[in-house]
């Protein structure tokens, strides 16, 4: 640059060239027009006072005709001052051509002259941007072999000269001996070095890169140790925005995934020509459910801006969440139909998280993203495993127009196979969906519908399968409800506040009863859930009282049941007491035992227990007011002394020894255990006079003892 050129590009603060460097490039058309800024001098100088006390910039321009020597000028300016200067170089022209920037650093600052950190920092902003070189001056001590001419001649030096030069004097020669031995000495040597010579993956063609390059571009990227399970290497438009993009699926979710209740740190890197722009991404983040993905776009053409709250207004940029969403779905869709095995293992991780996605996509109002991430989902059920819902709509019966689902929290698929609530309709052949993530009842709420077919919790009340026939049960339960009256009036008595009903079942087929819920009541799973969160509210607490018990009118259980009730006289005072209260007693265990087999909890358990023991007794003729005989010693009396002072340890320094020597003979046994160990430095460091601990313990036998902390790490 000129004298003038400098000033004007360099002395004006946020101007920097820019606006007319972008007017002149747009009216040129040239390669620098098309949107690539990358390399344009002047484009955010003034960033380097956040680092520097003071700048300063040495230039030369191109020579011309006009001037066929140019002198090379120097721009400087501080931090705190207002002004700047341009002068004449007095070192003249050592640069020959270009441009070099000098800054003086600040002293919180001087971490910038660090290689490793520049290197950071280079690989994060420009690690790929290889068509504008960025190298680094390096020094490093290297062992190099000493010549041999170097040490004939330092022999020779170290030779004595004889004191009579002319006497003869012979000597048998001795033997020669080699020696195999390489002598070597430390020499610093400089270099240049390429820090961002890696070519960016994703501006290949798919076709040719192997699966190998994916992988480790995706380790050395990310910086992570396991390859990715699935990856997507693509190129779009957005609008008037040309990209590439990589997206990449980790093999594991972050630890910390499920106790953040925000999105985690993410890994979307936006890209421009190839030059790291940023990865924050404000209001248009990935959701949650996403946050985990590695993503990587390179924009062709994306309008550069100071402003970063212009730049997160930009149209691309609010599209990027949607890009990466349906392009994820669509690696997931293709990988199910392509390689179900495949699909399987990842769905090991990634199951759960789909089941988010489409809580969250139904939340946003997203209905599209909603009913393919639930096509994606797979379920195990009572006749089949690792179904999708596509799956089971295809394979309902006639006039099956419902999901039949069962859901609780942790249980395992073979267990649920036998609960109550799916009696009959595993009896019948209907399929059930088995649900057992703590989320899968939350999403039925916020799905409700899949493939025209209404979701149907075969733990609610009102089960239909849809082919009944209506007037033959409506007629088979009238009698039902007439014969058990008796039964059905004293459990409503026996069972107080236990149950909102008790009404005759019709999915029972061999257990006696059962526990349901209205159908504004929570099931055994939702109450689970919603206890985990605390306080109950006032419309929880009305829903865990809409439970419904069923009684199966064909269990013998419930026949014989029903024959001692109808036993019993109808005048209260003539009943015989005992035989009443064995009577509420065993209703009292039917109804518990219904609520536990159902997943819901017993309030009052200990009660419980004690029926069933009362019960076992009287199948068994045992006494129900026989003790178990046990001799239990007695407490002592109470104490009348006070408690004796505890005798702390002793923090005597003098009592300690240093623990370096100690640690340093460990050192080789662990590295051989373990690999080279990562220690946490200590904040602080306390040392001790190790002579004179030694002293103090010099008949003990150190050897043993570290020998033992070997063996002790070891095994």
């Amino acid at each position: 640059m000129t004298p003038q050129e400098l000033k004007t590009n360099l002395g004006t603060l946020a101007k920097s060239g820019t606006s007319e460097f972008l007017a002149k490039a747009e009216e040129s058309k040239t390669s620098t027009g098309n949107g690539n800024l990358i390399g344009a001098f002047g484009l955010g100088f003034y960033s380097s006072f956040l680092v520097a006390d003071k700048v300063y910039v040495a230039s030369v321009p191109p020579a011309t005709p006009a001037n066929p020597n140019p002198v090379q000028h120097i721009f400087s300016s501080s931090a705190d001052d207002a002004s700047f200067e341009v002068y004449q170089d007095p070192r003249g022209n050592t640069l020959g051509r270009g441009t070099e920037i000098t800054l003086v650093l600040k002293k919180d600052a001087l971490e910038y002259l660090e290689e490793e950190k520049i290197k950071n920092l280079v690989a994060k902003h420009s690690g790929f941007a290889s068509s504008f070189p960025v190298y680094l001056h390096t020094t490093k001590v290297e062992e190099q072999p000493i010549p041999q001419d170097d040490l004939d001649t330092s022999a020779e030096e170290d030779t004595p000269k004889s004191e009579d030069e002319d006497e003869a004097v012979v000597e048998d020669a001795p033997e020669k001996v080699e020696n195999t031995e390489v002598k070597t000495r430390s020499v610093t040597v400089e270099e240049w070095v390429h820090l961002n010579d890696q070519p960016p993956l994703w501006s290949r063609d798919p076709k040719d890169v192997t699966d190998e390059e994916y992988k480790n571009f995706y380790k050395a990227t990310f910086k992570q140790y396991q390859d990715p399970v699935l990856w997507h290497h693509f190129k779009g438009d957005s609008g008037p925005v040309s990209f590439r993009a990589l997206i990449f699926v980790p093999e594991s979710l972050p630890e910390d995934y499920w106790q953040s209740p925000q999105s985690t740190q993410q890994d979307t890197r936006l890209m421009v020509k190839r030059v790291f722009i940023t990865s924050e991404f404000g209001d248009h983040k990935l959701p949650k459910w996403m946050s985990w993905i590695k993503v990587i776009i390179d924009a062709d053409d994306l309008p550069l801006n100071v402003s970063r709250e212009t730049l997160q207004s930009n149209r691309f940029l609010k599209q990027i969440k949607n890009i990466v969403t349906a392009r994820f779905i669509q690696t997931m869709t293709k990988t199910a139909e392509e390689d179900p095995e495949k699909y399987l293992q990842v769905l090991k991780t990634y199951n759960t998280i789909m089941k988010l996605g489409v809580i969250e996509s139904a939340m946003e109002g997203k209905s599209g993203n909603r009913d393919k991430l639930t096509g994606l989902i797979r379920w195990d059920t009572t006749l089949r495993n690792n179904i999708s819902l596509q799956d089971y709509v295809d394979a309902r019966k006639e006039g099956q127009n419902q999901i039949f689902f069962l859901a609780n929290i942790g249980q395992s698929i073979e267990n649920m196979r036998h609960s109550v609530f799916v009696e009959k309709l595993v009896a019948r052949g209907y399929e059930v969906v088995l649900m057992t993530d703590t989320m899968d009842e939350i999403l039925v709420s916020n799905l409700r519908v899949f493939g025209n077919m209404r979701f149907q919790d075969a733990a609610k009340k009102g089960l239909q399968y849809g082919d009944e026939d209506v007037e033959k049960e409506k007629k088979d339960l009238e009698k039902f409800k007439e014969d058990y009256k008796p039964l059905v009036d004293f459990f409503v008595k026996s069972t107080k506040e236990a149950v909102k009903d008790v009404i005759i079942s019709n999915r029972l087929v061999t257990s006696p009863c059962a526990i349901v819920v209205d159908s504004f009541g929570y099931s055994a799973n939702m109450e689970k859930l919603l206890a985990s969160h605390g306080k109950k509210s006032a419309l929880q607490d009305y829903a865990s009282k809409q439970k419904v018990l069923e009684i199966n009118p064909r269990s013998p259980l419930i026949e014989a049941l029903l024959k001692r009730v109808m036993a019993l006289p109808e005048e209260e005072s003539e009943r015989d007491k005992d035989e009443e209260l064995e009577l509420k007693e065993i209703v009292s265990i039917l109804i518990d035992g219904a609520l536990i087999r159902s997943g819901f909890e017993v309030m009052e358990s200990n009660i419980f227990f004690e029926r069933v023991d009362r019960a076992l007794r009287r199948s068994l003729g045992v006494s129900e007011t026989a003790k178990t005989e046990v001799e239990v010693n007695p407490a002592p009396p109470k104490a009348q002394e006070p408690l004796p002072e505890l005798n702390e340890p002793s923090m005597d320094p003098n009592d300690f020894m240093e623990m370096k020597d100690f640690k340093d003979s460990l050192a080789p046994e662990l590295d051989r255990t373990f690999g080279s160990p990562r220690l946490k430095k200590p904040e602080r460091q306390v040392v001790f006079d190790a002579n004179e601990a030694r002293e103090k313990m010099k008949d003990v036998d150190m050897d043993d003892i570290v020998v033992e902390a070997v063996k002790h790490v070891e095994l």
